[in-house]
């Protein structure tokens, strides 16, 4: 008979870990606190995007609502990078042994932010778009760019 070892890396005590509501396609909240994606950026909510058919479609509700669903209601398991200019913590999430970040990218859904993340994700958003995922199978507006 073997017997079988599975080792995980518990949490540090500044890693934020729970149950996550999320707010839009790059900010989720555990235990009330406000945690921004490190280096992502996606459409607020309210932002709209043209489809292939020209209609505008809710590219920010689409990012969040899909972000939402692969979470479900497994644990998130964030560790924090740093605090963003309004107080809310920058970190590094994951579900699992998927990253978040990495996740939104694959699908199509954000934005590498190179200014925060040094290029990081830059890959993962060029396999997206060169499949035309999510928004690259569409007109949009970086979402850097629509805020102002």
């Amino acid at each position: 008979m073997r017997t079988i070892v599975v080792v995980a890396a518990p949490a540090k005590a500044d890693d934020f870990v729970g149950q996550a509501s999320v707010i839009d396609g790059d900010t989720i909240e555990i235990h009330n606190a406000r945690i921004r994606l490190w280096g992502v950026d996606a459409p607020e909510n309210t932002r709209f995007c043209r489809g292939e058919d020209s209609l505008q479609y809710r590219c920010g509700a689409e990012a969040a609502n899909a972000l939402d669903e692969f979470i479900g209601k497994r644990p998130v398991n964030c560790a924090p990078v740093n605090l963003d200019r309004y107080g809310r913590t920058v970190a590094t999430c994951t579900v699992g042994d998927t990253d978040l970040g990495e996740w939104l990218f694959a699908q199509g859904l954000a934005l590498d932010w190179p200014r925060y993340s040094s290029g990081k994700h830059g890959p993962a958003q060029q396999r997206a778009e060169q499949a035309g995922r999510g928004i690259w199978k569409r007109s949009y507006v970086e979402p850097r760019r629509y805020r102002g």
